[in-house]
């Protein structure tokens, strides 16, 4: 058996020409994979829509509709960032139908990897950050409510504040949130995570995983949870429009590595998703989303999952 990895042509939705949000990156990322060797076509599955009860684990009734059937209020949209269209509509909920995937596919094979996802500016009534729905929210729910497993930690790296991941599970002990993120960042008003690590701006590759190993093997041995939802950001790299930080690709790639091999040897499956990530060259910024795929498919073959 491979890695199994997730992805649906239609996580690509039209944006207007200039819009900032990369949205080219998902199918470039997947040809990448593919034309580098890192990924045959038989390890994709295909993620589809789930229904509109799926999202109401998590987000409102009203909300969700409202998104869905494109009557939200023209503030509420600007603060998602993204111009509406049914195509994003079809995106949106597919991307979050493939995070469910990729946690199913990580508790029946160890590891598994959308190509997708990370989606966690998302709040319960509203959108922020070109965040619609959180992924990462809805498939833990999703699969509690599926009986397949009880605790979960969420691992989220992205440069930002996981503040609608912490705000949903603020409350719920089966949920463990985990953001490591740069200080001085969006969000300007940050929430509170069961654990927060906010990091100096510039901070560089060994200061940063010194960092991270100081807290995820212990969180590992004190949550014992039935699944990690790492949420891998590319977006603490130096090259990074919104980051602030300073990883290289190859901080980057032993970032993947330190978290995949940390939680997969101590027997925890690990679900992936891709995070943010925003840059001008876009090949160079599909190649640091790339390396989690490369660094998974590594720790895969090696621990034999």
């Amino acid at each position: 058996m491979d890695l199994p990895l997730v992805y649906n042509p239609v996580y690509v939705a039209p944006l207007p020409a200039g819009h900032r949000f990369p949205m080219a990156k998902f199918k470039l990322l997947y040809e990448m994979l593919l034309a580098d060797g890192v990924a045959h076509l038989e390890q994709f599955l295909t993620p589809k829509r789930p229904a509109q009860t799926v999202l109401e684990l998590v987000h409102t009734r009203d909300y969700v509709q409202a998104y869905c059937e494109g009557t939200l209020d023209p503030k509420a949209q600007r603060r998602i960032g993204l111009p509406w269209s049914p195509a994003l509509v079809d995106r949106t909920c597919t991307a979050v139908g493939g995070t469910i995937l990729t946690a199913q596919l990580a508790l029946q094979q160890g590891l598994a990897c959308n190509t997708a996802g990370g989606t966690h500016h998302a709040f319960p009534s509203y959108g922020s950050g070109f965040c619609i729905f959180n992924d990462l929210a809805i498939a833990a729910r999703a699969l509690q409510k599926l009986g397949l497993l009880e605790k979960v930690l969420i691992v989220d790296l992205d440069v930002h504040q996981g503040d609608g991941t912490a705000l949903i599970f603020q409350d719920d002990p089966s949920v463990f949130t985990f953001s490591m993120h740069c200080e001085v960042n969006f969000p300007g008003t940050k929430q509170q995570s069961d654990l927060d690590v906010p990091l100096p701006v510039g901070m560089e590759d060994d200061a940063y995983l010194q960092t991270l190993a100081a807290y995820l093997p212990d969180l590992l041995t004190e949550v014992r949870p039935d699944l990690v939802l790492y949420d891998a950001g590319v977006d603490p790299h130096l090259g990074d429009r919104l980051g602030k930080l300073a990883l290289t690709d190859t901080g980057l790639f032993r970032r993947e590595m330190q978290v995949l091999s940390t939680c997969v040897a101590a027997g925890y499956p690990v679900a992936c998703v891709i995070g943010g990530g925003y840059a001008d060259d876009l090949q160079a910024l599909v190649y640091r989303h790339s390396l989690l795929h490369r660094a998974a498919s590594d720790v895969y073959r090696h621990y034999r999952l």
